[in-house]
This record gives C-alpha cells, structure tokens and sequence, in this order.
C-alpha cells in the first residue's frame, strides 16, 4: 500500500515504473553517486544492471522496499525499506534508505520516514523499531538522532561491507516513548516551520535532545 504525505508519497517498489528515474537521481552528479558510499551495494556501471537488482527488490517481501515521489516535482528520488520484520514480538526497522541529494536534508526527506514511523507503530501496532547504519556514517547518525532514535550500542566488526570491516551503531525508539517522538516531528513538519525557501525554522535535532535530556533528568 502507498504511504501518502503533503510532501512525498511512499510507494510500493516497482523495477519497471521507478528504475529509470532512480537511477537518473543516483548518477547524476558526483554528489549524487557518493550518495552509494556507506550502502552494501552500488554504484553499478549501469542501468540494465540497476534494473536486476531493483527486480529483486520489487519482488522482496523482507525487506519491504518503497520508492519515493516528491509531490511537488514528481520525481522519484529515494527509496526506503522495512526490514527484518518480525511481527510475532512487534519489532521492525527502517533501512535500505537512499535519498538522491535533491531529497537530502529536505522536509520531504524527513516526512517520507515519518510516514514509515507512523504506518509501523500506529497503523501496525508495533512495539520497536529498529535502526542500523555503519558507525562512520555520521549522516545516517544525525538523522537517527533527529527522529527520535535513541542510541544503543555499537557492534564491533559486524560484518564485511564492500571489502572493509564495518562497525555497526544501534538505535531505536520503543513504543512508550513514540507519542512524544511523534508530537515533536508532527510540530516541526507544520508549514508554518518553514521560511519561503523552505528553510526550517527550528531544529528538530535540538528538539529531540531536549526531549532525552528532559526524560532522563538533569546531570
């Protein structure tokens, strides 16, 4: 099913409608193909290879891939996965996200994860979500902390990544604490948050660190 926004709309990954356009979105620039760095696989030489493996994506029941369009352009720029789905004890994760650079950064950005957020633990019910990314990746780490993921640990030498060890930072938000994740990323999405240029008018980052430091007290 679509998840659908103001901004994007989440839709079912489809090799044939969206790996073109994906695929124009990741080569474009030299910024955009360094947007593959810290992901297991790509960049690829080209798009008849993409396409095989956006296929296997298409037809993945875990991970759970979405393209994502931005309301306003109607390009595809992004995609995004539920992975390692274990609804018996109500655990899941956001992963697999890849956000071309025109994404990055943007209200659209954040509102296509909210949209995940949402679907698992109010639509899903679910208890935990998950989120994993390479220790170095400093990126993926701010925007963990900006939704809300609170950190957990990391995992030494977790595995192999394109020939070089990867350590791996655990992050997660449990379902006592997505109410007030939700009111915080709920308010900072409204539009009178942003300027004309879309520029945001506060810190969701700064928001969410008041939010730990008031749940857990002061020093």
């Amino acid at each position: 099913m679509e998840l659908k926004g103001g901004e994007v709309t989440l839709e079912p990954l489809n090799a044939y409608a969206h790996a073109a356009a994906l695929y124009a979105a990741g080569y474009e620039s030299p910024e955009a193909l360094a947007t593959w760095d810290y992901l297991i696989y790509g960049p690829w030489p080209d798009l008849e290879s993409y396409k095989v493996t956006l296929r296997a994506q298409s037809a993945s029941v875990d991970p759970i891939f979405y393209a994502i369009r931005c309301t306003q352009t109607g390009r595809v720029c992004g995609q995004a996965s539920f992975l390692d789905n274990n609804a018996q004890n109500g655990v899941t994760e956001i992963g697999h996200i890849w956000f071309a650079p025109v994404l990055q950064r943007t209200r659209a950005a954040t509102e296509a994860l909210f949209l995940m957020l949402c679907y698992a633990f109010d639509n899903l019910k679910y208890r935990r979500m998950q989120w994993r990314c390479n220790a170095l990746n400093q990126k993926s780490r701010g925007a963990a902390h900006s939704l809300g993921f609170r950190f957990e640990d990391i995992f030494y030498n977790h595995r192999i990544f394109k020939g070089k060890n990867r350590d791996t930072a655990w992050y997660s938000i449990l379902d006592s604490e997505w109410q007030g994740v939700r009111t915080i990323i709920g308010n900072w999405l409204k539009p009178e948050n942003f300027d004309d240029a879309g520029v945001p008018l506060t810190s969701l980052a700064a928001k969410m660190s008041q939010r730990i430091s008031s749940e857990r007290g002061s020093p």
